[in-house]
C-alpha cells in the first residue's frame, strides 16, 4: 500500500516514447513542475498531452514543448505561450481545442469508465460540425481537420456526443498526500488535478507534504488513493516553487 517512490526520476522512468499524458494545472497554478522537469531529463518524446493549457514559455509543459517533445495537445487554451502558438500555426504540432467544461467532463468520464456522453456545449459550431484545424500544413492550409460528431436531440434540444478521455499516465500536484495516495488540493491549485488523475492509467502525484495513513480526514480527501499509483514527496524548495504567471500589484 505504500506508494511513495524515492524520486521524481524514478516515478517517470517508464513513460515511453509516444505515451499519452493527462497533466493537472491551470495556467501555472497546481502544475506538477518537478515531474515535468524529471520527464524532460528522462528524454521521452512524441508525447500526446491532455491539459487545460500547455504551460508558458519556459514553464510547466512549455519546457517539453520548446524541446519538441510534444506531438499532440488536447486542451482548451493556448494563452500567452508564444512557442505553442508558433508550433501550431506552422504545422509542427497537432492541437485539439476543446471547450473547457467539456474537457473537464471528458477527463472525469474517462476516469469513471464512461465511454461517451452528450452535451449541448459546441452544438451549431465547428466543435460539432467538424472542420476545426487540428494541424496546419506548411502552406497555411489545413492538413488535418476535426471530424463531425454525432448530434442528437434530447427534450427538444440538440446535444453533441463527446468521448471520455483516458491516458497512459497522469502527472498531478497536491498540497498533502499520504502513503496510500489519498490527496488533498488547495484552493485554485485543485483545478484540473483530480480530473487528470482519474483519467490516467498510471497516475503519479507530487505532494508538498506527506502524512501518514489516517492523518487525513476522509471528508477532506479530494482524490482517493485508488486513482494514484505513485507518490513523490517534494523538498521544501520544490514545494515553495510556485511561479506567478502575471504578477499584479496595487497602484494605490
Amino acid at each position: 500500500m505504500d506508494k511513495v517512490v524515492r524520486s521524481a526520476d524514478e516515478a517517470v522512468a517508464d513513460i515511453g516514447e509516444g505515451a499519452s499524458l493527462a497533466v493537472g494545472g491551470f495556467g501555472l497554478s497546481g502544475v506538477p513542475e518537478t515531474l515535468i522537469r524529471a520527464l524532460f531529463q528522462q528524454g521521452a518524446g512524441r508525447l500526446s498531452v491532455v491539459s487545460n493549457n500547455c504551460g508558458v514559455d519556459g514553464g510547466g509543459l512549455g519546457v517539453l514543448l520548446a524541446a519538441g517533445r510534444i506531438a499532440r495537445v488536447t486542451g482548451s487554451y493556448v494563452g500567452e505561450n508564444k512557442e505553442f502558438a508558433r508550433q501550431y500555426l506552422f504545422g509542427e504540432l497537432e492541437v485539439e481545442l476543446v471547450p473547457q467544461g467539456t474537457l473537464a467532463e471528458r477527463l472525469r468520464a474517462g476516469g469513471c469508465g464512461i465511454p461517451a456522453f452528450f452535451t449541448p456545449a459546441g452544438v451549431g459550431t465547428l466543435v460539432a460540425d467538424g472542420g476545426l484545424p487540428w494541424r496546419y500544413a506548411a502552406d497555411g492550409g489545413m492538413a488535418v481537420a476535426s471530424p463531425p460528431k454525432e448530434v442528437r436531440a434530447f427534450d427538444g434540444r440538440d446535444h453533441v456526443l463527446e468521448r471520455g478521455i483516458t491516458t497512459d499516465f497522469a502527472l498531478v500536484r497536491a498540497a498533502r498526500g499520504d502513503r496510500h495516495g489519498n490527496l488533498v488540493f488547495t484552493k485554485a491549485a485543485r483545478n484540473f488535478n483530480p480530473l487528470a488523475a482519474m483519467a490516467g492509467r498510471v497516475t503519479v502525484a507530487e505532494v508538498e507534504e506527506l502524512v501518514e495513513p489516517g492523518a487525513l480526514d476522509p471528508d477532506s480527501v479530494h482524490l482517493p488513493g485508488v486513482f494514484v499509483r505513485r507518490v513523490v514527496v517534494l523538498t521544501a524548495e520544490q514545494a515553495a516553487d510556485k511561479p506567478i504567471e502575471k504578477r499584479m500589484v496595487r497602484t494605490s
